[in-house]
């Protein structure tokens, strides 16, 4: 067991989810905010954001995010805001791009295959990546299977992802029956060499919580909430991120690796305090 401490990220929307999933999903940012800082008292050290329009849709919205952020160091000054750039096949690559550029934020999760087109435009995408390093910005990849994490590697070693690059969350099950993850579906991500990497996973379904401790257990951190999944251990439905939250914190405990604090966060993932 590896005594670097655990990271936990929470994700307590997402792009896709409504209240009819469920009554107690943030859609607001003040809603957002709420959450955050309830995932925060439980252990959760990094929110991963995302702001809705008028309509509920998922936004790129840089007011909104730039609203998000300044409430959040008001609220929850420790805690790292990562927003996202998911596409949800309404944005297009340079949208996505000028949302990053426009909001300048402290953390950004990029899907690698959005951002290089489906690996067809890797000039535009080097060009990005090298100006995220250029601005300080700490950039987490999303990656969905173990091909994606080999073309990752390879890509770092062809200069058209920085060295310093190094975080990447693994997206457990998206390929599965019904987005229903299980923590084998860690395994072909082993078997790669991970040591130079800062690595979350996040999945889908109840075995959201048995998946995310596979991930500790390796050594890895974990990322959970209501954009992957509403339910405990247990079968029974959450009351809201923050229980999630509190009850993979207590795994982690139980398991004997320690939990992250904000401060611990920053230095493992290499940023600067604000």
């Amino acid at each position: 067991m590896t005594t670097t401490p655990a990271i936990i990220m929470v994700a307590p929307n997402g792009a896709r989810k409504t209240r009819a999933d469920h009554p107690a999903l943030p859609v607001s940012i003040a809603e957002t905010v709420e959450e955050a800082v309830h995932c925060y008292a439980t252990g959760a050290t990094i929110l991963h954001a995302h702001v809705r329009g008028s309509k509920g849709e998922h936004v790129l919205d840089t007011g909104l995010y730039q609203e998000l952020i300044s409430e959040m160091k008001q609220q929850a000054p420790t805690m790292l805001v990562q927003i996202t750039t998911e596409a949800v096949g309404r944005y297009t690559t340079q949208q996505q791009v000028s949302c990053v550029e426009s909001v300048v934020p402290e953390m950004v999760s990029i899907s690698l295959r959005e951002m290089t087109s489906d690996f067809k435009d890797l000039a535009f995408a080097k060009n990005f990546y090298h100006w995220i390093s250029e601005a300080e910005i700490h950039i987490q990849h999303i990656i969905y299977s173990v091909d994606e994490l080999a073309q990752f590697l390879a890509l770092k070693q062809q200069g058209i992802i920085p060295v310093s690059q190094r975080c990447v969350l693994f997206v457990l099950g998206r390929y599965a029956v019904d987005f229903k993850s299980s923590p084998a579906d860690l395994n072909p991500f082993l078997s790669s060499n991970l040591t130079a990497l800062n690595w979350f996973v996040c999945a889908f379904g109840a075995r959201e919580q048995a998946c995310a401790i596979a991930g500790i257990d390796q050594g890895g951190h974990a990322r959970v909430g209501f954009e992957n999944n509403l339910y405990l251990a247990d079968g029974n439905i959450a009351s809201g991120s923050a229980e999630l939250v509190a009850e993979l914190a207590k795994s982690i405990k139980a398991g004997g690796r320690p939990i992250a604090s904000a401060d611990q966060t920053r230095e493992i993932l290499g940023i600067c305090n604000a």
